[in-house]
This record gives C-alpha cells, structure tokens and sequence, in this order.
C-alpha cells in the first residue's frame, strides 16, 4: 500500500487525510498549526514536524494548503517539499492556486524525477468528509492513471483535463460560476425578503425552478438559517475570484459577472466576515436594506 505524507490540515485537508487513515494507508501529516494534527494522530497518523519531513518517505504527497503563497513556502522553503522529495514520488496538489505556479512546479518537480499533479477538487467540507470529492486533474496522463485508483479513494468523479495546469485552470473557471451564483441567489432572497415573503418558502420556489443551482442547495438553508459555520470560507471565495480575474485579464476576457461578485466578496472581507462560510456575504445586502434574510416563523 502506497505511503501518503499530507501536507495541510485545514477545512478540506484534514477530513480527506482522515479518510485515507481510516481506509489503511500508512500516512505521514504535516500542518503548521500542530493541534489541527492531535485527530489525525489519535486515527493512527504520524506527525511530521516539517513539509519535508512529511514528504521524505512518502510514495505518494497530498498538499491542500489556502494560497499561493503557502504553497510555495510548503515546497521551496528552508523545509520545504523539494529539500525532500525523492525518485518516483508523486505530487498531487489539490489545493486552488494559480495554473503557473502548479506548471512550475511541475517542472521543478520533474527535475528531480519526481511527478506532480495539480488536482484542485469541487464539493467543500461534506464532500471532503463523505469522500464524494470531484478531481479536476492536470499533469501527465500516464501520472493520472497510476494515481487515479487513489484519487477514489477520495472522489467520486475523477477527471483528466489535460497537461500541468489544465486543473487549475479548471478550478478557477468552476468557481467563476460559484460565486456568480452564489451572489445571484443572496439577490434574490433579498429581492424577495424586501418584499415581504417569506424566504423559506421563496427557496423552495428557487430549488424547484430553473433558479435552482448547487448553491441553492448548499448555501440556500444556511442562510435563511443564519447558519454561517464555515464549509468555505468567504475569504477564500475571494481568493479563488481575484485568481480568475487575473486569467481573464492575461486572456483579455470581459467578465463584467465576475467582477461583480468579486466586488461584493471584498466587501464582505471588509465587513470582517473572511473566516465565516461564504454564505456570510449575505450579510452586506442586509446591511444595505436594513432587514435580515430568515426565516419568518422565528
């Protein structure tokens, strides 16, 4: 059975590195807050002190980190993933971070005989837990299909989208469309709460007609139950927007819908809701209507 090291235990990460313990891989964590790893220990994980660490014995390495930023300190820092990595190890990075950043480190990675793919999932903390992720996959094929059996372990779709890159940009076209409609859907609620229905019964309206969308489902009753728990977090909606907003303006694409949610998501980090579920933006069209999005029986 392949050895995993798992870099990040935050929302996604820690949930998936779970899942692999429980499933009997012999799996190696790393996180720089070391309480998130006192669960993963308990299952049956050894603790790494280092990303290099994590990586040094591992056939195969998980990283799901927030940034760009971290995910480069993970891989080229003083500790990092490439002070260790050895011969035939492969990579598969499922965080979402730009597509030039998973193509160079494919290339610093093949350098030292060693593969990487940039596996960025859809399906947020319950998928995560229930092991129903889907991957969108970008590297070398022949990689994809030696590591698509693990991947299932973890998913229930587990798609190749092309060379190094390609799932990332993936991730970052799929997330456009989340946070246009998870915006759509806040304005639309506030459209019907400021008329006086109740937005309980305006969702059922939405999730049976062609409004319905998979934020409807997911975001739809944690707001209208003021349930803003985070399964992702607005801060991190945002980074993902900014990202794509940068591909289009590198491919001098319009996306005046983009831009828009961006706007009102940067907002919602001013108002200090970065770390709350991005169900919380709803929050900013209460504040500009002076009434609350809930329930009408309460």
């Amino acid at each position: 059975m392949k050895r995993i090291g798992f870099i990040g235990m935050g929302t996604m990460g820690k949930p998936m590195a779970l899942n692999l313990v429980r499933k009997g891989y012999p799996v190696t964590v790393y996180n720089r807050s070391t309480d998130k790893t006192d669960e993963l220990a308990r299952a049956g994980a050894s603790v790494a002190a280092t990303p290099a660490e994590a990586a040094a014995q591992a056939d195969v390495v998980f990283t799901m980190l927030s940034n760009d930023s971290v995910v480069e300190d993970a891989f080229y820092g003083e500790n990092g993933v490439l002070r260790s990595v050895k011969d035939g190890v492969t990579v598969i990075d499922s965080s979402t971070i730009s597509p030039s950043l998973s193509q160079r480190l494919h290339a610093d990675l093949g350098a030292r005989n060693a593969s990487f793919l940039d596996a960025p999932v859809t399906g947020s903390k319950p998928a995560a837990e229930a092991a129903t992720l889907v991957f969108m996959v970008g590297g070398d094929r022949d990689v994809f299909e030696g590591q698509h059996a693990l991947l299932s372990e973890l998913g229930s779709k587990v798609l190749y989208m092309g060379p190094s890159g390609s799932g990332s940009y993936a991730k970052l076209a799929h997330n456009t469309i989340v946070g246009i409609n998870a915006i759509g859907l806040m304005e639309g609620l506030s459209i019907a709460t400021k008329a006086g229905l109740a937005p309980e019964q305006f969702l059922q309206i939405v999730q049976a007609g062609s409004a319905g969308s998979k934020q409807a489902e997911l975001k739809g009753p944690k707001i209208i139950e003021r349930d803003f728990s985070n399964q992702f977090s607005l801060k991190l909606m945002l980074k993902d927007l900014l990202l794509a907003s940068e591909l289009t303006g590198k491919f001098q694409l319009p996306a005046p819908a983009l831009h828009a949610a961006t706007t009102v998501f940067q907002m919602g980090l001013s108002k200090g809701l970065g770390e709350e579920d991005l169900a919380a933006a709803i929050q900013c069209y209460e504040e500009w209507m002076h009434e609350r999005v809930e329930k009408k029986d309460k």
